[in-house]
């Protein structure tokens, strides 16, 4: 049996090539995939060819994956907890369970970007044996390493991959962020994992959340409002930091999330937002250096961290989010292509394709 699936090859270039669905042995399983998010990653750094892609060879871009067991050994039954027909999500990184990183609890992090000896669905070379490795495909490899969830009955195959956004903002907001009860936020950046912070925040207990974006977010900010945000701010009609000050007197708020991609400005006004002992959290890659008023950290007792990602945690949190159904999922899935559309996808991510997206899909053709 064959799996078409997106290959990227090169910078701008993807191709749709046929691999063979793999057999399975005691500890490992293949997934059949019912739906992949479009992460911002998928187009930059990767298909702009600015990321790791040109060393690590052709590879199956997808990893908000979401799919249904097919073929299962019974270790993997065992150590996973599901079945064949079981709807699951899947992880992207697949640690390696020994290396310093993975027995310190950052296991996100073993793999070969990262300086460990895991490996990462999405990020993986096809040359790597049984070359499915990523989401954009009929079928996908489960590594005996793969962290698998099972999704609680009720939730919709094609609202699975939200977990990623969702447990994302969850890791950022109340991990990295520390938000105390009643706290304020704000979210910089509307896009699929801003609106994951802003569930997050409204989960935790927020009681004020503002949410930024530019001229082209005016869709997104308002679903921003849908998700609970109390107030937006059109960065391109109005100062944000001022806006922030006069929504709380001045006081600025407990935690600031950015969440935006390629820009500094988010950073240093993070800072100047941010209240008396509050939490800069960077969730966006900058792709470069970014200057930082480190004399306001200090009088103000600021925390400026980097944020990776989320944990077994986080996504449990957001698992239970989307079965409790309390926000209107659907209106975050706009987009949905197949997998030999899956270039139009990655662009419509990139500001290149259809118009405004918010969560885009793969799917396999298979239905």
């Amino acid at each position: 049996m064959k799996s078409a699936a997106a290959v990227l090859t090169g910078e701008r270039s993807i191709e749709i090539r046929d691999f063979d669905v793999p057999s399975v042995g005691a500890d490992d399983a293949v997934l059949r995939v019912e739906a992949t998010g479009v992460c911002g990653a998928d187009f930059d750094p990767l298909y702009l060819g600015r990321g790791p892609q040109p060393r690590i060879g052709p590879l199956v871009l997808g990893h908000e994956i979401a799919g249904r067991i097919h073929h299962i050994g019974d270790e993997a039954t065992s150590r996973w907890g599901v079945a064949e027909g079981d709807l699951v999500v899947v992880e992207e990184d697949v640690p390696c369970g020994r290396c310093r990183l993975c027995r310190s609890g950052r296991y996100r992090m073993c793999n070969g970007l990262a300086g460990g000896e895991g490996r990462r669905y999405g990020f993986t070379s096809v040359d790597v044996a049984p070359h499915l490795w990523g989401g954009f495909s009929d079928f996908m490899y489960l590594s005996p390493n793969s962290v698998v969830h099972r999704v609680p009955d009720g939730v919709p195959a094609h609202r699975a991959p939200l977990f990623l956004p969702i447990s994302n903002g969850v890791e950022w907001v109340q991990r990295y962020g520390r938000l105390p009860p009643g706290g304020t936020v704000v979210v910089q950046g509307p896009g699929q994992h801003g609106l994951g912070c802003v569930i997050a925040a409204s989960e935790a207990g927020a009681s004020m959340i503002i949410v930024s974006g530019a001229a082209n977010d005016a869709r997104r900010l308002e679903l921003a409002k849908r998700l609970g945000a109390d107030a937006v701010v059109d960065v391109s009609e109005e100062p944000l930091v001022e806006r922030v000050r006069e929504l709380t007197g001045g006081l600025g708020v407990d935690v600031v999330v950015d969440a935006t991609h390629g820009a500094a400005a988010p950073v240093r006004d993070g800072v100047r937002m941010a209240a008396v002992g509050g939490v800069v959290v960077v969730a966006g890659l900058k792709m470069g250096r970014v200057e930082v008023d480190t004399d306001a950290l200090i009088v103000k007792d600021v925390s400026l961290v980097g944020a990776n990602g989320h944990d077994l945690v986080s996504v449990g949190a957001a698992l239970r989010i989307l079965e409790d159904d309390q926000y209107p999922f659907d209106v975050l899935c706009t987009h949905t292509f197949t997998v030999p559309e899956a270039e139009r996808a990655v662009m419509t991510v990139g500001g290149e394709g259809d118009p405004d997206p918010v969560h885009v899909t793969v799917v396999p053709a298979h239905g």
